[in-house]
């Protein structure tokens, strides 16, 4: 069985920085799409970032250019790189992800939702204060 567990998240200033992580257990071999998704209060879940097992990563607009996804295959961790926050970055972030014995990417991510992902963590909040 799958499990991920996300790290990192804590109260900033506009402009600060933070480095969420999410270490991955129990995948099997194979391709995967793993994803950043963030709910603010109130809010629905949206998709923030994704990554596929080729290394194809998109973003969503409102943080293209502020934050980095990576993979570190060696760590089974995922990462993402948060900079220039702003108080609309506020919310409760999630790590998700699809494991396939197959080759497989990520959903076009202007579309991706979060009934597209099977496994989640726990989340991690991220305040972020004006």
């Amino acid at each position: 069985q799958v499990h991920l567990v996300e790290s990192g998240g804590g109260s900033v200033e506009a402009g600060g920085s933070l480095i969420l992580s999410c270490v991955v257990s129990g995948a099997t071999p194979g391709s995967y799409c793993m994803a950043w998704f963030r709910q603010a209060p109130g809010k629905e879940r949206e998709v923030v970032a994704d990554i596929d097992s080729d290394g194809e990563v998109s973003y969503t607009g409102s943080v293209k250019g502020r934050f980095t996804i990576s993979k570190d295959s060696a760590k089974n961790t995922l990462h993402l790189q948060m900079n220039s926050l702003k108080p609309e970055d506020t919310g409760l972030y999630y790590c998700a992800a699809n494991f396939f014995p197959w080759p497989a990417s990520c959903p076009v991510i202007a579309n991706a939702a979060p009934g597209d992902f099977r496994t989640w963590g726990q989340g991690t909040q991220v305040t972020v204060s004006s």
